[in-house]
């Protein structure tokens, strides 16, 4: 179980005065669940991640996972933090401490042709696309079968097909190696179609101020009417609450 106690997070805002970023931030995360963190832009979320993933200590409060510090953590950010000189199978192999390497390449191989990348190993991020490069960071996350994957927005700004073979291809290596998710992201329906749970973050401080459990079987279309159902249940009852997430101003505008 990954347990979040964050008391009070502060940091210099631009005119070096301190901001409150987090205040009374209580989650838990069980063994295997799969939990997205919504809310609107500035509420910490990102923040919250950092913290998790042991960035940023600079904090009140507490996170451990089994009673310990997290560890065998694997990480995905908004960009995909390639390194151009070297090669696609490298890239994965990066994250995988030294002398583990030769017996890691077989795995990491295996999940690049898990993302349908198997023919291109020894290229270099220059020759690929962006879907292709989120693709390469979505095996390094995996490669070191984490007990913890920690990510923030990883597939924003991509086109929907795109986005959507992504979330596929992270459910599928998610059910196979059943690790605990903590996923950051203002889409509501993303949360919807990703999550076992999604805990709503209130406008900075944020803190957690609605948990709704997602029952809906796997695989989850994201345009399907189960999910739509979902999503209009929520817009009905907490308005107010999900206003701020960007998705639902872009909807608003075009109504």
């Amino acid at each position: 179980m990954l347990d979040i106690r964050i008391d009070t997070k502060r940091y210099p805002d631009r005119g070096g005065r301190p901001h409150l970023a987090l205040s009374g931030l209580r989650m838990q995360v069980a063994r295997g669940e799969f939990v997205c963190v919504v809310g609107p832009s500035g509420c910490g979320k990102s923040t919250l991640l950092a913290i998790v993933g042991g960035l940023d200590r600079a904090c009140a409060g507490e996170v451990s996972m089994d009673g310990r510090a997290p560890a065998d953590l694997g990480f995905m950010f908004q960009e995909p933090r390639l390194m151009p000189w070297m090669s696609v199978l490298d890239n994965v192999l990066l994250v995988v401490p030294d002398g583990l390497r030769e017996q890691a390449r077989a795995r990491a191989v295996e999940l690049l042709r898990a993302m349908e990348l198997g023919d291109v190993l020894d290229a270099y991020p220059g020759r690929l696309s962006g879907g292709m490069m989120r693709r390469v960071a979505l095996a390094r996350a995996f490669v070191n079968e984490p007990a913890l994957l920690l990510m923030d927005e990883p597939f924003v700004s991509l086109d929907s097909p795109t986005a959507n073979r992504l979330r596929a291809m992270l459910v599928a290596q998610w059910q196979r190696c059943q690790a605990s998710v903590l996923f950051v992201t203002h889409d509501l329906r993303e949360a919807l179609a990703l999550a076992d749970r999604i805990c709503f973050l209130s406008p900075s401080p944020g803190r957690v101020v609605l948990e709704f459990a997602v029952d809906l079987p796997r695989p989850r279309d994201p345009s399907g009417a189960q999910l739509e159902q979902r999503h209009a249940e929520l817009l009905a009852r907490h308005p107010e609450l999900l206003a701020g997430l960007p998705a639902l101003r872009e909807e608003a505008a075009h109504d």
